[in-house]
């Protein structure tokens, strides 16, 4: 019999630290069910019973506390040790990490891990470089790229950045008394919506949902811009419906100042992803963002656990 490697033995103890394999595979930052997988090939390989699981609780078999007793120790000591190495290596880490995305995907989403990333690495440089229209970040000499899901290449890594997001509609009070509220996206043609237009003169639609039904319009106005706090700006100032992401919004809708509409046609969608190619020899401040990102969202998940 070969004797389980250390990472197996690693995958073991979270479960047991935990007793829950969502919250064990969030830290480990793999899938419930690979680590469910992992653990059975534990035990096949060991011929015992380590754990008792049912679809409501997870608890350890005599033989999974003796092997938890022998092997916590050493997992954390491989831990403390391999943290140390770590440390002693962000201490030298530099280079320069470059990465296009759209504005909203880099100011609300990037630049918070961006921020921390740069407190503990400061030999590293990043340049965030915002652009209306997608490019090829390969072809354009970026390092990564900050996208949507469905703008990416099949041929990208991905790593989402964060929770999802909702694009709202809102207007200021004194705008909605004078024109009424919109009751659904058909009555948008009656009002002035305040559009987002890119460079090349192509305005974003406005994308809506409800009961599986999905509509995509371009609305009509006087006020076209290019960024989201020109557009909040106007409508702060009665111009119009502004079309932009919740947490623009946030601090207008709890002043009041603006009150948000079709609240039940904006459903959350998937938030952005950072997306680079993989390269087994990547380079190591760009290695070291991608687990910096990663490690931020296994706390985000174990926060939203806690919760």
């Amino acid at each position: 019999m070969h004797p389980p490697d250390l990472n197996t033995l690693a995958q073991f103890v979270a479960v047991a630290r935990h007793l829950n394999f969502r919250r064990a595979a969030a830290e480990l930052a793999i899938s419930p069910s690979t680590l469910s997988e992992r653990i059975r090939e534990l035990e096949a390989r060991l011929g015992v019973r380590l754990l008792n699981r049912n679809t409501r609780s997870v608890s350890l078999t005599e033989e999974g506390e003796r092997l938890l007793e022998r092997t916590r120790d050493a997992v954390a000591v491989l831990g403390e040790a391999a943290a140390a190495l770590g440390q002693d290596r962000a201490a030298a880490l530099s280079g320069r990490i470059r990465i296009n995305g759209p504005a909203p995907a880099i100011e609300l989403r990037l630049m918070p891990l961006v921020t921390s990333f740069l407190a503990l690495h400061p030999g590293v440089r990043i340049e965030a470089v915002s652009e209306g229209d997608l490019v090829d970040v390969v072809e354009r000499g970026f390092d990564a790229g900050l996208r949507y899901d469905e703008a990416l290449a099949q041929d990208m890594v991905a790593v989402r950045l964060g929770p999802d997001q909702r694009m709202l509609v809102a207007a200021a009070p004194a705008y909605l008394e004078r024109h009424g509220t919109p009751r659904d996206p058909g009555d948008l043609a009656h009002h002035a919506c305040i559009t987002h237009v890119f460079g090349t003169g192509n305005t974003l639609p406005w994308s809506f949902e409800k009961d599986g039904r999905a509509l995509d319009i371009r609305p009509q106005g006087r006020l076209a811009v290019n960024s989201s706090a020109a557009a909040l700006v106007a409508a702060r100032a009665g111009h119009g419906l502004v079309y932009a992401f919740d947490e623009y919004l946030a601090a207008d809708l709890a002043s009041g100042q603006l009150v948000q509409v079709l609240d039940d046609w904006t459903p959350p969608f998937p938030g952005p992803s950072l997306y680079f190619t993989e390269r087994r020899l990547m380079p190591p401040a760009l290695r070291a963002f991608v687990d910096h990102v990663k490690a931020q969202a296994r706390l985000g998940a174990s926060g939203a656990d806690a919760r």
